[in-house]
């Protein structure tokens, strides 16, 4: 068993990790940084970006967790956005949210399994603030969080940032598993103050929670005390397989679930509107958090996002969207049939953005944070497994996105990929 504590290994030059008493020039000293200036953690995820910007040659992208720059609805956002501009005040909106945008998610789950209230509702800054409001909450310094393993570790690292001991639990095809988790925190010998779950099209396995597996987490978070920390950003692109009732359809109004959602993968990560769904009594709370943050989300969009909505084309958007990632995801797995064969082994998600990749046979000889920097040099990109675990597993394992590429596109990354592999395994064997 691994408790993490602040830390994260991350590959070079990706994320930076500030240290106490930081030192600049030599002649003004140290800086004399807070003690939780520690579990301040970058992201590997985000800080490819800017990896990948300062590239000079042509890059396959399966790197960033990004919707298809082809399935953003630009022609109808540049027409609302006319007419917001026009219309919209520039001043600061209320730190809950404009109301016609809570109005209009109350009415546009109103009919799916998980309905809703305004009460229940504060629009954030994206689905990352709402994860930020949830640790500061309900994390105090040197309390456990769980989390899957591998994880999206820009929540993980928002944990840590609160001063959270990080608990692992290992995954399967089923998602996290359950009876290891019971098995480990009875190791540990305290209970998780917070069990962090991305329930659907997991980020960066694409495995799936079970229902099972969802009832029995519950169970645990209330013998527990423990908050479910569910972070849903892939639940609309479901494109195979059933449906599996979320923890909200499950327990409907339960205290101890603590719901994140956004736009952000459906619509435009840029326009960085989400919202939490938790329980009525923890508004006000959540209300102050987010007012010495931002003060409020920003407006334009919020009205960006409700005028979409409410014009009728989001689920239609929805639509389209899963049956484009289904062509994509279908298209990598066939390109990773051709170029990497029996080499790898591979997740195969029902929804979502992502596969999971593991090296296999002699194969798994090569670190794949080094097949990373080899692969960038022959064009490709992705986020290697040790960027997604806090505690630095899965050197053999890596993430790769299938959204963001079109299937010509992936051809040519796999390609790329298999050659970068060919030269790392070489390299192994030295």
């Amino acid at each position: 068993m691994t408790i993490t504590t602040a830390r994260l290994t991350t590959v070079d030059d990706l994320a930076v990790k500030p240290t106490r008493g930081l030192s600049g020039d030599p002649a003004q000293g140290l800086l004399p940084l807070a003690r939780r200036a520690d579990g301040l953690i970058g992201s590997v995820i985000d800080s490819s970006t800017s990896l990948l910007a300062a590239q000079s040659h042509d890059v396959v992208r399966f790197a960033m967790g990004a919707p298809a720059a082809e399935t953003v609805p630009t022609e109808e956002f540049r027409r609302i956005a006319a007419e917001v501009l026009d219309s919209s005040s520039f001043t600061y909106g209320a730190t809950e949210g404009e109301p016609g945008l809570i109005e209009t998610v109350v009415d546009h789950h109103s009919t799916t399994p998980e309905p809703t209230r305004a009460e229940r509702l504060v629009i954030t800054s994206g689905g990352m603030q709402g994860l930020d409001l949830a640790f500061k909450l309900f994390v105090d310094p040197g309390d456990l969080v769980a989390v899957e393993s591998p994880t999206y570790t820009n929540g993980s690292g928002t944990a840590l940032g609160y001063g959270a001991d990080i608990l692992e639990v290992p995954m399967d095809r089923d998602g996290m598993d359950v009876d290891a988790l019971e098995t480990l925190v009875a190791e540990a010998g305290r209970t998780p103050r917070v069990i962090y779950t991305i329930p659907n099209f997991q980020n960066p396995s694409g495995t799936t929670l079970s229902e099972d597996r969802r009832r029995r987490l519950l169970d645990l978070a209330h013998r527990w005390g423990s908050i479910i920390l569910d972070d849903d950003p892939y639940g609309g692109l479901r494109f195979a397989g059933a449906e599996v009732p979320g923890f909200r359809a499950i327990s409907p109004d339960d205290p101890l679930v603590f719901s994140v959602r956004t736009f952000s993968k459906v619509l435009a990560p840029g326009l960085r509107v989400g919202w939490v769904d938790a329980d009525p009594r923890l508004r006000k709370l959540l209300i102050a958090g987010k007012q010495t943050m931002d003060t409020c989300t920003n407006v334009p969009a919020q009205h960006i996002v409700e005028r979409f909505v409410r014009q009728g084309g989001y689920d239609e958007h929805l639509a389209g969207l899963r049956a484009e990632y289904r062509r994509r995801k279908e298209a990598m797995d066939a390109s990773i049939a051709r170029h990497l064969g029996s080499r790898v082994r591979t997740t195969d998600p029902e929804g979502g953005f992502f596969l999971w990749v593991t090296l296999q046979g002699e194969d798994a000889r090569v670190r794949t944070s080094r097949l990373f920097e080899i692969a960038l040099a022959e064009g490709v990109a992705f986020i290697p497994g040790p960027a997604l675990s806090p505690s630095g597993r899965f050197e053999d394992a890596f993430r790769l996105c299938f959204a963001s590429t079109t299937p010509e596109r992936t051809e040519v990354g796999l390609q790329r990929l298999a050659r970068a592999l060919d030269i790392a395994r070489e390299e192994a064997e030295r």
